[in-house]
């Protein structure tokens, strides 16, 4: 299993619109294509105005492959210009669990 960790960057102040856009706009196609969400965060403390997610697959081909699949989508295609107007940068990092570490199934 591998779990990919997207850290987006936004403008500061703009993290509520960015939640408002993406729960009403591409939240049901990203959980639904790319399945295994596990974890949406925003940060409070550190580094601050980021949106953090992560998504676990069982390969890098499946990550691949859902991915793929999430980009054709039209309610992924109709969200994106809406949510690229808070990003400022991106960061996107792909964490291999530890062998004892299980990563729970959130619904």
């Amino acid at each position: 299993m591998i779990v990919e960790m997207r850290t987006y960057t936004l403008r500061p102040g703009t993290h509520p619109e960015y939640l408002k856009v993406y729960e009403a706009m591409g939240m049901e196609a990203q959980k639904e294509i790319l399945g295994h969400m596990v974890g949406y965060y925003s940060t409070e403390i550190g580094p601050l105005n980021q949106i953090i997610h992560m998504w676990a697959y069982d390969s890098l081909d499946e990550r691949s492959e859902r991915r793929a699949k999430l980009m054709k989508d039209p309610r992924w295609q109709k969200m994106l210009p809406e949510l690229r107007k808070y990003i400022k940068s991106q960061e996107t990092k792909i964490l291999v669990p530890a062998p004892f570490v299980k990563i729970p199934k959130i619904d």
